[in-house]
């Protein structure tokens, strides 16, 4: 062996070491649904040769189907067991897309029982459960990780990155801005956080205050970075609004109109602000203005919710115990769900609600806001909140791909709320900017890029030459 040859090998060895891989981990299909759309079988199909993959999909594009399908092919490949994690209530879904695709080996588990090769589970029972077990995890509604506590978040992670092939799912994946792909990144086991921010990003250091604390957008992606950032989440990610972005016929996947109506409620009560009674109702400026404002138009609120929801299919969005509270008592064909009930209890009223058995449905969008499909119902109450994402998952249960119907949200407000629902419009029109942005970038044709984005050095000329 000459010193060249060693040369080579010693610098290849380097940029290994130095590399965050983001290469194939998994194979060829060998199955496919036949109810599968074409962009469906395209996505499918990546994400199977992949191994490890983002489903970054609008609601009602079938993720359910799809992480289904790359199951089988995981099982069918590999003989082994995978898991798929879901909110709360949204295991029975799979269960029933099973039988409908015709994947049989498959059971829901609630008591960490392993009955059959797919293994269907809600995050709250993953305790339950041992990595070792699975060759496959897939964590639905992925962007769920930010409503847990931070040792559970951090048990779920630790948990798929034990696992060979791993799937996220979640219709979103960055509501606030780019740099939350870094955890998708992270957890699928390529480019970290860190790595992330500073390869593309730059810290937004004059955007400060009075105070000298960071406002707005804490990191803005480097300008000449741009097209290296979105080529590299399109090595590991598919970002899809409507089939068209991934170059499908958008036949069928229309969306019905939304209607969201302000209801704005009196208050007659003054309340106190910086130490002195107010006669006269403020916007709420501040997070604990704000609850102040709720609680004392907590009964105005509610009988006006009630009054819109006379009659319907409907679900109240609560923020408040005690606005759950008043509402079980003011409607009473309504059904409350409350952080304290057991999670089996909390599933039963899901499904039936789900199933049509109950007419109406009182609960928290940070609780059950995530990958439920209710389109038999086409209206809702909504408390609005500070938060954007909330408020797009607890729409996005009713106004989805496959709706047929028109569906209204009625926004119950009172006059001192009026900057929430402010805020609350602003970050929807971001939100919708910034994520079509994010499909029409990802979305690029860069199959001409042949470097690999996640090199951190090249090979010296002499090297390259052999000239040693």
């Amino acid at each position: 062996m000459t010193r060249c040859d060693v040369a080579m090998i010693g610098y290849a060895d380097f940029i290994s070491r130095k590399k965050h891989s983001a290469s194939d981990f998994g194979f060829d299909p060998v199955w496919m649904p036949e109810s599968a759309f074409d962009f469906q079988a395209h996505v499918i199909t990546k994400a199977v040769r992949k191994g490890r993959i983002g489903l970054f999909e609008d609601t009602g594009l079938g993720k359910t189907m799809q992480q289904l399908a790359i199951a089988e092919n995981i099982i069918r490949h590999t003989n082994k067991r995978v898991l798929i994690l879901t909110p709360l209530a949204v295991a029975f879904q799979f269960m029933d897309e099973a039988v409908r695709i015709g994947v049989d080996d498959i059971a829901h588990s609630k008591d960490g029982a392993l009955a059959k090769k797919i293994t269907v589970c809600n995050y709250e029972r993953l305790h339950l459960l041992n990595p070792g077990d699975f060759v496959c995890v897939m964590l639905d509604e992925s962007s769920i990780l930010k409503n847990f506590a931070g040792k559970t978040r951090d048990q779920i992670v630790a948990f798929i990155k034990q696992v060979p092939y791993r799937f996220l799912s979640t219709a979103t994946p960055s509501p606030n801005d780019f740099i939350e792909l870094g955890n998708s990144s992270e957890a699928l086991g390529y480019m970290g956080y860190m790595d992330m921010l500073t390869k593309f990003f730059k810290s937004n250091q004059n955007s400060v205050d009075s105070n000298n604390r960071n406002i707005g957008e804490k990191f803005y992606l480097k300008p000449h970075a741009e097209r290296d950032f979105f080529a590299w989440v399109n090595q590991w990610s598919v970002m899809v609004k409507k089939p068209s972005d991934l170059g499908f016929s958008d036949k069928g996947y229309d969306l019905p109109a939304l209607h969201v109506k302000k209801h704005m409620v009196n208050n007659s009560k003054t309340w106190c602000m910086n130490g002195q009674d107010s006669l006269f109702a403020m916007p709420a400026a501040t997070m604990t203005e704000v609850r102040e404002e709720q609680k004392l138009t907590v009964k105005e609120r509610c009988e006006r919710a009630v009054h819109l929801a006379e009659g319907k299919t409907s679900v109240y969005w609560c923020n408040l115990n005690e606005e759950s509270e008043l509402l079980s008592q003011l409607d009473r064909d309504a059904v409350e769900i409350i952080g304290g009930m057991s999670i089996d209890k909390k599933e039963e009223i899901l499904v039936a609600f789900a199933r049509g058995e109950i007419k109406r449905l009182i609960t928290k969008a940070r609780m059950t806001s995530m990958g439920l499909n209710w389109q038999h119902c086409t209206h809702t109450v909504f408390f609005p909140t500070w938060s954007y994402e909330q408020y797009y998952q607890a729409i996005r249960r009713f106004w989805r791909f496959g709706q047929k119907s028109e569906v209204t949200c009625d926004m119950v407000i009172s006059e001192g709320q009026e900057r929430v629902l402010e805020a609350l419009n602003q970050k929807t029109k971001k939100a919708i900017e910034l994520y079509a942005n994010l499909v029409a970038n990802a979305n690029r044709d860069f199959s001409h890029v042949t470097r690999d984005f996640n090199n951190t050095g090249r090979l010296p000329m002499f090297l390259q030459n052999g000239s040693v």
